[in-house]
């Protein structure tokens, strides 16, 4: 019997990672859910929705709660949110305490969504916490010294660039432009040069098998299957690793702009500081080939790609729940502070 626990949901527009205070990560699922849209029903939560995605009859729909790193569908964040707490306790007899990562650009209601959205999942307190600053404790940073860090976490909705000292974020910035840019930028220009249509699946499998955001010291290609435009009939075309970096060059100009934009607003020191320590990239869209040589290129500061990037957010929250009692519940806690111990 469990008399409380101490929770971290790292909430992200792809993927939901789940961490038990003591116990680490212990669910990572897919951000989907299945509903059957004549009954109301919840069907099914994470995986096994995503294999419903494209598979299901007309009544039963897969949805994506979260757009951009923010709740788009508030009812079914809830209940997804409800699901996975479930999961991961069977039984308590106190409701637990949970921290709940968000980007670092995020408004007042839509923070406000997010915790009414833990607490009538069943949490009894929610804190929330900015994903940047996660993601610095995930990647073993340490954030709690007077000098300055830069983080760049490409998540799947967001990237959100920040400038992390003494626990908490001195500058930042959040784009809506981050790995699902990517995929979208692939399905463009292969319709553009190719005429052809490819579908979000193809272009995700094509992102993670020869995409890559700077020169690869051999070229790769890979066949994709798609229908073309003209004739409307199935057809394959020869992609190579090149034509990823033509394909990706706005989405990675727009991420180095506000890398840029963040440094330019940052005081020198700090910035002295970020010259020194380098940058850190997380997120899963941190994965994509020469991520980390085309940030170093563009501002010639050392920059590193962080162990198991796409789950630094959800290690760093964590490292956070031994910290919870230190917390104060409402928007933005423990970047807000100016301690930790």
């Amino acid at each position: 019997m469990i008399f409380g626990r101490d929770i971290g949901i790292d909430l992200g527009t792809a993927t939901v990672a789940v961490a038990v205070r003591g116990k680490g990560i212990v669910t990572r699922e897919p951000s989907v859910v299945a509903m059957d849209k004549n009954t109301g029903r919840l069907l099914k939560v994470g995986a096994a929705a995503q294999r419903m995605l494209g598979r299901t009859p007309g009544n039963i729909v897969a949805i994506h709660p979260l757009q951009g790193g923010v709740i788009s569908d508030f009812d079914m964040t809830e209940r997804m949110v409800r699901e996975l707490l479930r999961k991961v306790i069977s039984f308590s007899l106190l409701k637990p305490r949970v921290i709940i990562s968000v980007p670092s650009g995020i408004t007042e209601v839509e923070e406000r969504a997010v915790i009414d959205a833990g607490i009538r999942a069943g949490a009894r307190k929610v804190y929330l916490m900015e994903a940047p600053v996660a993601a610095a404790l995930g990647a073993g940073v340490d954030i709690s010294k007077a000098e300055g860090h830069m983080v760049v976490d490409v998540g799947a909705g967001t990237t959100d660039i920040a400038v992390v000292s003494l626990s908490g974020v001195v500058q930042s910035e959040s784009i809506k432009t981050a790995g699902d840019a990517f995929d979208e930028a692939i399905i463009k220009y292969i319709r553009k040069k190719h005429n052809l249509l490819v579908g979000k699946t193809t272009a995700e499998e094509l992102k993670k098998s020869i995409g890559c955001v700077f020169p690869k010291p051999d070229e790769m290609s890979i066949e994709v299957k798609g229908r073309c435009l003209m004739t409307g009939l199935p057809r394959m075309v020869s992609v190579s690793s090149t034509e990823m970096i033509e394909a990706f060059d706005e989405v990675s100009e727009q991420i180095l702009e506000a890398i840029h934009r963040v440094l330019e607003n940052t005081q020198p020191e700090l910035v002295a500081d970020i010259s020194e320590n380098g940058i850190v990239i997380t997120g899963g869209g941190a994965l994509l080939w020469g991520f980390d040589r085309l940030i170093e290129s563009s501002t010639s500061i050392r920059t590193r790609i962080a162990d198991d990037a796409d789950m630094c957010v959800a290690y760093g929250l964590h490292k956070s729940l031994e910290m919870i009692g230190e917390m104060q519940e409402g928007p933005l806690n423990l970047s807000r502070r100016r301690q930790l111990r």
